[in-house]
């Protein structure tokens, strides 16, 4: 990643701003941008109009342009009286979201806010977020387009309004305990004090940085302010259906963060492999196979169904830690161990324990899965540990 920095003013002292802004005061703007050129003049202009005069503020752009984003801020910062920097990703990991971290790791104030740099998000508001953080004694200050006072109606078209609707029913709806209190977890726009956040464990897939900081780093005291989403300024939005599928992705991998989590979808996924074993059955039984052969071959249809959904849906992260022919060996490998175990399993619970066959079939299940899915974890999915790893333990 390549750094540039346009300087033309200095943050200040606090105590020469408003007053109703407690020390300390300052704040570090975070815009990430891809190919918002039209709108960074007009933005910064709506900065320098409503922000400086109340409260010291620094500009910090994280870009993963492919137009000439970069030179665009460089030549509009000369007219700022705020520090503006540029940091120009060539690689855009983690996306919008991964831009965010960026800058917050850059940050160099008490508060930072994050905004998008399409104005569609008021400047004139971060003064009030800031404040009302302060008064509050908030780590987080979420400006809410759905509390008493804001209003979505920047969101063009009935479409997107649908959408914003359903993602934000979603997502208070998998994760109620950590969205409690915040009425617009997909607001893009919010103050976070830098000391509340633990930068180094945030894993932001796509655009929504909210979430990810709410879930994963959420402060203890939250509080909202209302605003107007706004029309956007120039160019067209940047979200599509893939940004769509990457948000699943992100709830996805969110929601199963804690093992039990992860052993309930990794149940459910394996549920769904009965309908591909049994289609194969039918299928070659009908062609006159005998049903031992025929069930064995079945079985391996419902194991690469499973490990489809598994590498999309639970693992995706953790793909990169083997190769995926290693990968489907393996899970092939233990996926089949449990048959094999499965039936002795049982007659041992049956013959030594006194079990009835039903309640002993049901408990070897139960212990089979939950030995496939640590079997899973561990052998396939987990990294690696390296040579100099063992040596030192």
């Amino acid at each position: 990643m390549s750094q540039e920095s346009v300087v033309p003013g200095e943050l200040g002292d606090p105590a020469a701003y408003a007053a109703d802004v407690p020390e300390p005061g300052a704040v570090t703007i975070v815009v990430p941008t891809f190919n918002e050129s039209a709108n960074i003049r007009q933005l910064l202009h709506q900065i320098t109009e409503s922000v400086p005069s109340r409260l010291p503020c620094e500009v910090v752009f994280v870009d993963d342009s492919t137009d000439d984003t970069p030179e665009v801020i460089q030549k509009a910062a000369q007219d700022c009286p705020f520090p503006v920097t540029v940091l120009h990703r060539e690689e855009p990991v983690g996306g919008l979201g991964g831009a965010v971290v960026e800058g917050m790791k850059a940050a160099g104030s008490d508060w930072i806010v994050v905004m998008d740099g399409d104005c569609q998000h008021p400047p004139s508001l971060v003064p009030e977020l800031v404040a009302t953080g302060e008064r509050a004694n908030a780590g987080l200050v979420v400006a809410s387009r759905y509390i008493k006072g804001g209003s979505r109606a920047g969101l063009a078209g009935s479409y997107r309004v649908a959408v914003s609707r359903g993602a934000t029913w979603l997502t208070k709806s998998l994760f109620p305990r950590k969205l409690h209190g915040i009425s617009d977890p997909m607001s893009g726009f919010f103050a976070i004090r830098r000391s509340a956040v633990t930068a180094e464990i945030l894993q932001p897939l796509g655009y929504k940085i909210l979430l990810e900081l709410a879930v994963r780093s959420r402060p203890r005291e939250v509080t909202e302010v209302p605003f107007v989403f706004q029309d956007r300024f120039a160019g067209e939005s940047k979200s599509t259906a893939q940004e769509g599928m990457r948000f699943l992705r992100h709830l996805v991998g969110l929601r199963t963060a804690s093992p039990v989590a992860r052993m309930i979808v990794f149940g459910l996924i394996g549920v769904t492999g009965f309908l591909p074993n049994l289609l194969g059955l039918w299928a070659l039984t009908s062609l006159g196979m005998h049903y031992l052969p025929a069930e064995i071959l079945a079985n391996q249809l419902g194991v690469a169904w499973n490990f489809l959904l598994i590498e999309r849906l639970l693992f995706r992260d953790r793909r990169r830690h083997r190769a995926w022919w290693d990968r489907l060996g393996r899970f092939a490998l233990l996926a089949n161990a449990d048959l094999v175990l499965r039936i002795p399993l049982i007659a041992l619970l049956v013959g030594v324990f006194g079990m009835a066959v039903l309640p002993a079939t049901a408990l070897a299940l139960v212990i089979t899965f939950v030995l496939r899915f640590v079997g899973t974890e561990a052998l396939v999915y987990l990294p690696r540990r390296s040579r100099t790893a063992r040596s030192t333990v």
